[in-house]
């Protein structure tokens, strides 16, 4: 029985270095053939369109992130005029930047309700209503109301 052990560890020592060599190998290897294969992958156009077509695409993304980007601002700039003036002077800045990008159509509802919203928090329930309007219908009565739930 000793004889067969010590054969056992010598034939393990002996394969030590080859053995970690090929363990190394394959941990790296698919690693590096799923990344080179990636990078492959990236660089055929799927499409089969002009890629100059698909910079356009990118464009017209790029643009509703802007979009995006400018209702945010608008509403946190209008948050701030709430503070500093009140929700009436808000509101009629509200429906002016509406009226100047139609795209902000679709952000006006949401822009309403929080300085609905906000209005309460500053103002109270009872006088936060009485600046309500009709700028994007009723949203920011909608605000105000959502506060005393």
């Amino acid at each position: 029985m000793k004889h067969t052990h010590t054969h056992t560890q010598r034939t393990r020592r002996g394969r030590g270095p080859a053995r970690r060599i090929g363990r190394s190998l394959a941990l790296v290897l698919p690693v590096v053939m799923v990344l080179s294969g990636t990078l492959a992958v990236t660089r055929v156009n799927w499409s089969g369109t002009d890629p100059s077509e698909s910079m356009l695409a990118a464009s017209e993304v790029s643009q509703r992130a802007k979009t995006r980007a400018a209702h945010e601002v608008l509403r946190d700039k209008l948050l701030l005029e709430l503070q500093e003036e009140d929700p009436g002077v808000a509101l009629t800045h509200l429906q002016q930047a509406v009226n100047g990008r139609p795209a902000l159509a679709k952000h006006c509802t949401s822009i309403a309700r929080a300085l609905g919203r906000a209005a309460v928090r500053a103002y109270g329930p009872t006088r936060a209503q009485s600046f309500a309007r009709p700028v994007c219908d009723t949203s920011f009565a909608t605000g105000v109301a959502a506060q005393f739930g």
